[in-house]
């Protein structure tokens, strides 16, 4: 908090707490005398949810622009799969449609497939992928991820599943 914001706050908290004019009074809330807006809420809109999930484990988070998201593997499948030692990237401008291959991780268990979770154009992979793949055991969910595709049809995100299903999915394997 700015020191501006600590030195006022006490100040209007003295200032609403004084009995107001009998018209002032008449006032539901405090709020009420404020524009339309104005007033911060902290309740979370459904548009905010932008990370979504598929049931092969990769997830997608939709960019504020609405157009481009970012592909990775979730931290089950990271850990599933243990160590990591080498991620094959998309190609640039790369057309995909979900369902397909955007990439693969190959760790010392096994081999698998990243699958993207929407139709869209790769516009670029994850370049830290490529010098350090053991990056995705330490950040699945976070800054490894595999490829930035800009979205074809947003619409597709809503078949995928939101984190709490996801998890309740995952939590039965």
């Amino acid at each position: 908090m700015s020191a501006v914001a600590r030195s006022v706050r006490p100040f209007a908290s003295r200032v609403l707490s004084q009995k107001l004019p009998l018209a002032a009074a008449c006032r539901v809330s405090p709020a009420a005398g404020f524009p339309r807006g104005s007033v911060r809420s902290f309740s979370q809109s459904p548009f905010m949810e932008l990370k979504k999930y598929t049931e092969s484990h990769e997830w997608i988070e939709l960019a504020a622009d609405g157009k481009t998201a970012k592909i990775g593997i979730t931290e089950y499948a990271a850990h599933s799969l243990g160590d990591v030692v080498f991620v094959e990237l998309p190609a640039e401008d790369l057309e995909v449609q979900a369902g397909e291959p955007v990439g693969a991780v190959e760790s010392v268990k096994s081999a698998s497939d990243v699958n993207s979770p929407v139709s869209g154009k790769v516009i670029q992979g994850n370049a830290i992928l490529e010098d350090k793949a053991k990056f995705i055991n330490e950040s699945p969910e976070g800054d490894a991820w595999i490829a930035e595709i800009e979205v074809t049809d947003a619409a597709e995100l809503d078949s995928l599943l939101d984190a709490e299903t996801y998890k309740e999915n995952y939590a039965k394997e």
